[in-house]
């Protein structure tokens, strides 16, 4: 990449590693540690996964603004902003916690409008944070040439699974800690939340320092010319006239109901079990769950589950490289649906062994990880072609979609059946991963190895 704007070659470990950990843990904040923090504050499980489930939306629709992140200022712009306003959210958000009595919490039906300012919060840090993964995916574009990108393609992933793991693990066994010591679960989180607030306050002023400057102004890039024009400049009228095409092209591609069906329910269990994953852990055993304590529990998914998901996507990966996608898909689809069954088992037998608690999610995970793999090679296969990016980021919207709108009405079907009628309804759900998964069409050779 040509150096025009006068700065220094700065290395990538400087940056990348960093970028990537700050992509995550937003996220993580917002879709899953938020669950429990709302549990231990006494939520209903309905209500919590109503409206969590909503936190979901910015990740669906950004493809909708991604263009105007081209058009208005640079991208390194973009991601300092988004991080100082997550940094910002994520304090507002710690003093907005209500405070309910521990009659409230140990009920499990504090009303949802103690929590109104606090869910808008996160509705702004979820629009910040999917805004910040637009920008980050795309600075890592500009500012890496193709070389390093695919070098640095597995340290991004391994800095976000970082993410994860500091996200439900570290920050929820501190929770967990501190609500211990206090006595008093909203103080807990509140000391919780500054903590992450100046994390990425910390953050931001790093990266302020350190992202390269790659871009001129209003989305020029260093060292690329437009024609007929200033150098780097993309006119808005051919954004806007691009983005257009993209929308129509995705719409005309073969298969495409047939496609989106599957991006839609192929990972339909999963989308009702993660909203309830955490609610049966934490909650008593009197009301079905297995009584596991704040810090258990960040130790359960944080770690162990982080781990077996990763496992799992690395095994997949290896799998599908040696088969190829079309022959990986039923192995991939059983792997999604039968260790489902890991979590009828718990809410039956309801083991109060640490271990046994540990083994059967890193099961479950570890299947979710390994199917998973072939969920992510078919969003690839079906992208291929012109404008393959912008399909890409169009079938990440369907993905985010499929999790969204089951997640939303987990909770209040759990109400309805109890966890184990609930996790039978799951294994019920399995059918639409194996109906989806005779339909769709695939090429016999894409992501087998030559």
């Amino acid at each position: 990449m040509e150096r025009s704007l006068g700065e220094k070659r700065r290395t990538p470990w400087a940056w990348v590693p960093t970028l990537y950990f700050a992509e995550g843990i937003p996220y993580f904040i917002v879709n899953v540690i938020s669950v429990i923090m709302f549990k231990n504050m006494g939520m209903s499980n309905g209500d919590i996964a109503m409206y969590t489930g909503l936190l979901y939306l910015p990740w669906t629709v950004k493809p909708l603004w991604s263009p105007f992140v081209d058009i208005i200022r640079t991208k390194r712009w973009w991601i300092l902003a988004m991080q100082a306003i997550i940094a910002v959210t994520f304090a507002l958000a710690a003093f907005s916690l209500p405070h309910p009595s521990s009659e409230t919490i140990s009920e499990g039906h504090a009303p949802v409008s103690l929590f109104v300012l606090t869910l808008v919060i996160f509705w702004i840090t979820a629009f910040a944070s999917a805004t910040h993964d637009i920008a980050a995916d795309g600075y890592y574009m500009i500012a890496l040439d193709q070389r390093e990108q695919s070098f640095f393609v597995g340290i991004r992933s391994t800095f976000y699974r970082c993410a994860s793991i500091f996200g439900q693990g570290v920050l929820v066994v501190i929770a967990g800690l501190l609500e211990t010591h206090y006595g008093d679960v909203p103080k807990a989180w509140t000391v919780t939340l500054v903590l992450c607030a100046v994390l990425f306050a910390a953050v931001s002023l790093y990266h302020a320092f350190l992202l390269p400057k790659v871009e001129s102004p209003f989305g020029q890039t260093a060292g690329n010319e437009a024609s007929g024009g200033l150098p780097g400049v993309r006119p808005v009228s051919g954004i806007m006239r691009e983005f257009g095409r993209t929308f129509v092209t995705f719409f005309r591609k073969k298969h495409v109901w047939i496609a989106i069906l599957f991006m839609l329910l192929y990972r339909l269990p999963e989308a009702f079990l993660v909203k309830m994953m955490n609610p049966f852990l934490l909650d008593p055993r009197e009301a079905g769950g297995l009584g596991l304590s704040t810090e258990s529990v960040g130790i359960v998914y944080g770690t162990v589950g982080v781990a077996a998901l990763t496992l799992g996507g690395i095994v997949g990966g290896v799998a599908a490289s040696h088969w190829g996608l079309k022959k990986s898909l039923w192995p991939m689809a059983a792997s999604m649906t039968l260790p489902c069954l890991t979590f009828v088992y718990l809410s039956m037998a309801q083991p109060s062994g640490f271990f046994i608690i540990n083994l059967f999610v890193f099961i479950e995970q570890f299947g979710y990880g390994f199917g998973f793999t072939a969920y992510m090679l078919y969003l690839i296969y079906f992208s291929q072609g012109e404008f393959k990016t912008a399909h890409y980021s169009l079938c990440t919207a369907f993905m985010a979609l499929s999790m969204m709108l089951p997640g939303m009405a987990a909770g209040y079907l759990q109400e309805w059946l109890g966890y184990t009628g609930f996790f039978w309804m799951v294994i019920v759900c399995c059918l639409a991963t194996v109906a989806v998964t005779c339909f769709i069409k695939v090429d016999p050779l894409f992501g087998k190895k030559a």
